[in-house]
């Protein structure tokens, strides 16, 4: 794996949320290169309508979309993707850096998730759950999971 980048919507205003995802993109730096970028959140009523909504999301995924490098792996993550277990998503990181795609990004939606364009570009989209949790609780919840595939992957401790 030469580089993993997760690029958000929006940026983590709460210092615990900030502090976790800086303990795990230390632990990350010993595998590989990792890139956190942040994108504009869109300013959506309290009260939208569906076309509102609509064009949110796409605004929000052609900046999601315009940070992903050619060639790089590219991952949705969504509810409605495919759910893994963490040696399930470590073996296909793996496979992945085998057959020459060591560049993955990662796409974290914001409150009203991915735009179906940003689904449509993924190579993958992956469910962490069937429940909902915050967007910027899934950027750390990734950056965990990363770390553990990692960990997966060299014959670490961390995964029990």
């Amino acid at each position: 794996m030469r580089s993993m980048t997760v690029a958000c919507v929006g940026k983590l205003k709460e210092k615990w949320l900030r502090d976790a995802c800086a303990e795990y993109a230390k632990r990350l730096g010993g595998f590989c290169r990792l890139t956190v970028i942040e994108v504009e959140e869109e300013r959506i009523p309290d009260k939208p309508s569906a076309a509102q909504i609509e064009a949110g999301l796409k605004a929000e995924g052609v900046r999601l979309i315009s940070k992903a490098g050619s060639g790089s792996y590219r991952c949705a993550l969504c509810i409605e993707g495919k759910g893994m277990s963490s040696t399930q998503l470590a073996d296909h990181l793996d496979n992945l850096a085998v057959n020459g795609q060591g560049d993955v990004i990662f796409f974290i939606g914001g409150s009203w998730g991915l735009s179906p364009e940003v689904k449509a570009a993924a190579d993958l989209c992956l469910s962490m759950s069937v429940m909902t949790f915050p967007h910027r609780l899934a950027r750390v919840m990734l950056l965990e999971q990363l770390y553990r595939t990692r960990q997966i992957s060299s014959g670490g401790k961390y995964h029990k």
